[in-house]
């Protein structure tokens, strides 16, 4: 098999996929460079094709076919004015709220903009009248873009499905040869869908009504003894005591352990699994069987051992996504409901009874082993996974914690312990960028009744360093925890890392700012503890004051790396005695 037949085998398993999701069927007009995408939909039958001779006359043909179906219609072009005549239907189907599935063929990056004929910009060429945008790159054939492509089009049904119908926009960069160099293999032979011709991803159409969504969910959950709940970022009005209070009744009440992370707020009380990641770095076949579902909300947590260990899961895994923000970078949800986690959540937990009980105990059990270890090895020294384990354990419940991105998250992720009461934690996770931090902290502060902290490194401190003005201009006490490794210390983690040539100027990027100095332009107290008894007290003394208090931990790069290998290694001696 070559790489040139990859595209024609992904283009089949988009289509595949199409026939999956129901849809009402696909309309062509003729060209060359759609030629991939004719080809696919042409292929196995599973829905039926219509030829139109021009582009207006097929987008409103399958404008006619989705409004008299309620299903989605697929639309096929070749590429340059061809898709732009696809416009007035594509308008009239956004305003009417009106299914369709738009592909437009198009001219591989090198060819744009340099004069090649049937070529013109189709990047968002639709603009506000279509619900999404999708530029599909498909050249290599792999387990991850295989997933990927099934998931697109699971996803572009559902959002053409939403609770807002309407056209979606997918454009197909396409390079010569048009047509497989080889005989591609029998359908069969490519299978990677789902058993008995189920999408990759379905979407539940509950539209909000946490009693449908709890309807769904029971039976499967019923049916899986052996589960477990990831709870993940989840902020505004969804989140809080409620979801939290219902995440834990869930875990209680069917055996599910419950793998919080810190930002969920859930990371409380004797069913959260706080060492999850550790667990997973270690052994993540040592609990003696695998789960057969997962229950998850929110994001997916910034743990990579938990991410790798859910997509090679042999278990049905469904999402609880009220937002329908397709929150799966893993590709391997099975069903979105869209409905407030924490009513459906009530619902179950007062439905459902507790499966597999050893199942739980296991994983509480590794947990507690997990726990000692680290508390053994991180001992009374003050290093980065101490920082953030004192943090976790000394923050009263009324504290805000904001942690920035990159190595602090990992480290508050990977070594809070479980607490009797909840903790907001806040992070600009959602890009998952290290700039303006500060300045957001000082926003929760203004905000929050009870005392705010941050935790950043040097590089992020440096980054929004701007931002400290604030401490002259607001009344808002913070609390700043600078951990200071003299440089982007994640990157010593990495295989980048090796680069001498240019890895400290240009990856590490250290900044020698004078930290006391910048205390002092700005007006902070400056703290600086150098054992981790003397940061418990600084970081008392910062919650009881007002101001900004800025505490400066130095900690050293090299040891820090050592330190997480020897806390992985004591967490998997612990599992295996």
């Amino acid at each position: 098999m070559t790489a040139t037949n990859d595209i024609h085998l992904l283009l089949r398993a988009f289509c595949d996929e199409l026939g999956r999701c129901s849809i009402a069927g696909a309309v062509t007009s003729p060209g060359s460079r759609s030629t991939p995408l004719v080809a696919a939909l042409t292929a196995d039958g599973g829905f039926p094709v219509y030829s139109q001779i021009d582009e207006r006359s097929a987008a409103f043909f399958a404008l006619g076919l989705a409004k008299a179906s309620g299903r989605p219609a697929v639309l096929a072009c070749t590429s340059g004015t061809a898709a732009a005549n696809y416009l007035p239907a594509i308008v009239e189907a956004d305003q009417a709220r009106v299914p369709l599935i738009v592909c437009t063929s198009d001219r591989p990056p090198e060819l744009r903009s340099i004069g090649a004929g049937q070529t013109i910009d189709q990047i968002k060429l639709y603009g506000d009248n279509v619900l999404s945008f999708t530029e599909v790159g498909v050249d290599r054939l792999t387990e991850q873009t295989g997933r990927w492509i099934r998931s697109l089009a699971c996803r572009s049904v559902s959002t053409s499905l939403g609770q807002r119908r309407g056209p979606v926009h997918l454009n197909f960069p396409f390079r010569e040869p048009l047509l497989p160099s080889a005989q591609l293999p029998d359908p069969t032979a490519i299978e990677i869908g789902r058993a008995d011709r189920r999408p990759w991803t379905a979407r539940a159409e509950s539209f909000g009504d946490p009693q449908a969504a709890a309807a769904m969910l029971a039976p499967i959950i019923a049916s899986a003894p052996k589960g477990v709940v990831v709870a993940g970022r989840l902020e505004g009005d969804l989140s809080g005591p409620r979801l939290t209070r219902a995440a834990t009744a869930f875990s209680a009440a069917s055996g599910w352990p419950l793998l919080a992370d810190p930002l969920s707020g859930a990371r409380c009380g004797t069913d959260s699994v706080a060492h999850y990641d550790a667990l997973l770095r270690a052994a993540p076949l040592a609990l003696s069987a695998q789960p057969k579902a997962v229950l998850r909300f929110g994001d997916m947590p910034t743990s990579k051992s938990l991410r790798s260990w859910l997509e090679q899961l042999d278990a049905i895994q469904l999402l609880i996504d009220p937002e329908m923000a397709w929150q799966d970078p893993g590709l391997a949800t099975d069903l979105v409901v869209d409905a407030e986690p924490a009513a459906v959540l009530e619902l179950l937990a007062a439905s459902c009874t507790v499966g597999d009980a050893a199942w739980a105990d296991g994983w509480r059990q590794a947990d507690a082993f997990a726990n000692e270890a680290i508390d053994a090895t991180l001992s009374d020294q003050l290093s980065e996974p101490a920082i953030s384990r004192q943090l976790g354990a000394q923050l009263p419940a009324a504290a805000t914690l904001v942690v920035a991105s990159s190595m602090p998250i990992r480290d508050v992720e990977s070594f809070f312990a479980n607490r009797d009461e909840p903790l907001r934690v806040l992070s600009n996770r959602g890009a998952n960028g290290i700039d303006g931090v500060i300045a957001t902290a000082y926003g929760v502060a203004a905000a929050s009744d009870g005392p705010t902290v941050l935790l950043l490194g040097d590089v992020a401190f440096a980054h929004d360093i701007g931002s400290l003005v604030t401490a002259r201009r607001l009344a808002a006490p913070l609390t700043i925890v600078l951990v200071d490794n003299r440089g982007g210390g994640i990157f010593d983690f990495l295989e980048v890392s090796g680069q001498e040539r240019f890895y400290e100027q240009h990856v590490l990027t250290p900044t020698g700012i004078d930290v006391s100095a910048a205390a002092a332009t700005f007006g902070l107290h400056l703290l600086e503890p150098s054992t981790l008894d003397q940061f418990a007290s600084a970081l008392d003394y910062g919650l009881s004051s007002s101001g900004t208090q800025l505490i400066h931990l130095r900690t050293e790069r090299a040891a820090n790396v050592e330190l997480h290998a020897q806390l992985w290694q004591a967490v998997a001696a612990a599992l295996a005695r």
